[in-house]
């Protein structure tokens, strides 16, 4: 077909389980390691970041209440959703100049699922029953600790992302995530996984944006 004008990606904050565009109406272009334009991605702003907060605290209490079996299954849902979108994942990480994009694909999907799998044994590794001198018993029992701020690594824009999000939701926590600045759409791609994953919305907010 000729005369078809290409349709450019528009990648949108995530937050509450939505996808706004930011507050302050701002973006920035996003090019892959060969200077090829690749999308427009939304600049996030102060009021974004709390907006983000504000969900992931609503989030919290319902999500750390959930059973270790549901979380499981809904991280394995998310490994389920990736794997899907396969060539979506590998088409980024390439675009961004990683090494071997499909193991960096397949070593994210796996990092879900092996996570899913702790989600019911976390209590029994980390718990303790502690000895007292007295006539009643001790545990330590692990809890969640609330919102938790994940930052991307710049090298591993997926992989780095997943491995730190991952043990920070299945424990309970809700989380406000960083993309990496440099290579910020498979963090996007991510979240529009997660939103189609069974993952209450506001448990996972993604904020795009640059640093300077």
């Amino acid at each position: 077909m000729t005369g078809r004008v290409e349709v450019r990606r528009t990648a949108k904050l995530y937050i509450g389980g939505a996808f706004p565009r930011s507050e302050s109406g701002r973006s920035y272009e996003v090019t892959a390691h060969d200077g090829k334009p690749l999308a427009q991605v939304a600049q996030a702003s102060r009021k974004d970041l709390r907006d983000a907060v504000v969900a992931a605290r609503g989030a919290f209490p319902a999500w750390s209440g959930a059973t270790a079996y549901l979380r499981g299954q809904i991280l394995y849902r998310v490994a389920e959703m990736m794997e899907g979108r396969r060539a979506q994942f590998e088409a980024e990480l390439a675009d961004a100049g990683a090494a071997d994009p499909p193991r960096g694909v397949s070593a994210s999907i796996d990092r879900w699922v092996w996570y899913a799998g702790w989600a019911d044994k976390l209590a029994q590794i980390v718990g303790a029953s502690n000895p007292v001198a007295g006539p009643y018993f001790d545990f330590t029992l692990p809890e969640p600790t609330g919102v938790v701020g994940v930052v991307a690594p710049g090298d591993q824009a997926l992989l780095g992302l997943v491995s730190r999000l991952a043990p920070a939701i299945v424990s309970g926590n809700t989380v406000v995530v960083l993309a990496s600045e440099r290579s910020p759409l498979p963090a996007v791609s991510l979240a529009e996984v997660l939103a189609t994953s069974d993952v209450p919305g506001g448990v996972v907010n993604t904020l795009t944006g640059r640093t300077a």
